[in-house]
């Protein structure tokens, strides 16, 4: 199998502050995350000379590029399936520099997803896509958003596999204490509380609010180049040991609800397998991830996909302590989408390579080796697998 593992490696990363209301253009915080990136990196805009980032995203490469003062590019992508792309920009950049297409790939996301275009708003707005054909059938039921297909699937699965909702509930409270030591997070210092969560507001049966990520403004983005010129650089080099993008049959985007059965993400487990089969890893070689949390069920379902626990018994695996500090798994150290901020996952990317360079604030007590992160559940979606430099 032709393999991208180990011929690329994050260089640098950076982030704008995350807000509800940044009071600054989206280009504003494109190019504050990559200038940030850059000198994190130890690199000059000069040196870049490729871009990565989503189709959802509102900057075109051309300005964030001029915004910068980049010279020539030789490479430029995106990526589509809102948050299925987190690991698919880093996927992008890693072939062009392991083709030789480019040298130094810049990837980024920026929005503002609370004062400008929300993304909980769902399809009952101006939907313009090719998906209005299928969403059309669930719009007249009341599913219009994205919480509403996810609690379709979390339904089905906590009926099947009897996972109880303290299940949720630790997922959610794991993230929110992660996230009251980051002064990053927009929870920090804010613990969440049992009562807190049972009080919270219905969203969408089984879903309450603390169930659902934040709507944030921000920007993140990661720089990638070869690990030999990595190793003369300011940061440790994070390799890229996998990175896969992967849809399954019968996909559609967050509502394939014509599958034989819906609770199980195939897609999701196909991302996992090519990783491992990429880099020669398994389950047991991996001591932290940063799976994608815009809603706590999905992660259950992740730590299943990725070999973890068995399917159905991954509520048992976090009701074991096991995504904690001390736990087997340490998961969203920075307190993920629920707790530190919604930037499509790409402030997962920064949180893993912080994880492997140990320069998380809430860095566990282990040597941290290789570490997994993921993208959007229920879309076309990927993975990653970053590790320390040899």
């Amino acid at each position: 199998m032709r393999s991208l593992s180990d011929a690329s490696a994050v260089v640098g990363i950076g982030a704008t502050e995350y807000s509800k209301d940044s009071g600054r253009s989206e280009l504003s915080l494109a190019a504050e995350a990559c200038k940030a990136a850059l000198d994190d990196a130890g690199l000059t805009p000069s040196d870049v000379d490729g871009m990565v980032t989503f189709t959802m995203d509102g900057n075109d490469e051309v300005d964030v590029a001029r915004a910068l003062g980049c010279g020539d590019l030789d490479f430029y992508a995106r990526v589509p399936y809102g948050g299925g792309a987190a690991t698919g920009t880093l996927m992008q950049a890693a072939m062009a520099v392991a083709t030789g297409v480019a040298d130094v790939v810049v990837g980024y996301r920026a929005l503002n997803g609370r004062s400008g275009q929300r993304y909980s708003a769902g399809v009952s707005g101006n939907l313009i896509t090719g998906s209005l054909v299928h969403y059309g059938w669930y719009m007249p039921y009341g599913l219009l958003t994205p919480a509403s297909w996810i609690a379709m699937v979390a339904q089905r699965y906590l009926h099947l596999t009897g996972t109880p909702r303290e299940a949720l509930f630790e997922v959610a409270a794991t993230s929110r204490d992660y996230a009251t030591t980051n002064p990053q997070a927009f929870f920090y210092g804010k613990p969440l509380t049992r009562e807190d969560y049972d009080a919270g507001r219905k969203v969408a049966d089984p879903l309450t609010l603390y169930d659902c990520c934040q709507e944030s403004d921000g920007g993140c983005a990661f720089v990638v180049t070869t690990p030999e010129r990595a190793r003369d650089l300011r940061q440790p080099a994070v390799t890229i040991r996998a990175a896969t993008q992967c849809s399954a049959r019968d996909q559609e985007e967050m509502t394939s609800f014509y599958r034989d059965e819906i609770a199980r993400t195939p897609e999701m487990e196909r991302a996992a397998q090519r990783a491992y089969a990429q880099c020669g890893l398994g389950p047991d070689d991996i001591d932290a991830a940063v799976l994608y949390d815009a809603f706590t069920p999905t992660v259950l379902w992740q730590l299943e996909s990725w070999g973890f626990c068995d399917y159905g018994q991954a509520g048992q695996f976090v009701l074991d302590g096991n995504l904690r500090g001390d736990g087997r798994l340490p998961t969203n150290t920075h307190g993920g989408q629920l707790s530190e901020a919604y930037i499509h996952g790409v402030n997962g990317i920064l949180e893993a390579v912080r994880l492997v360079r140990g320069q998380s604030v809430n860095q566990p007590d282990k040597t941290i080796n290789n570490v997994i992160v993921t993208s959007g559940s229920g879309v076309p979606t990927g993975g990653a697998i970053l590790g320390r430099d040899a």
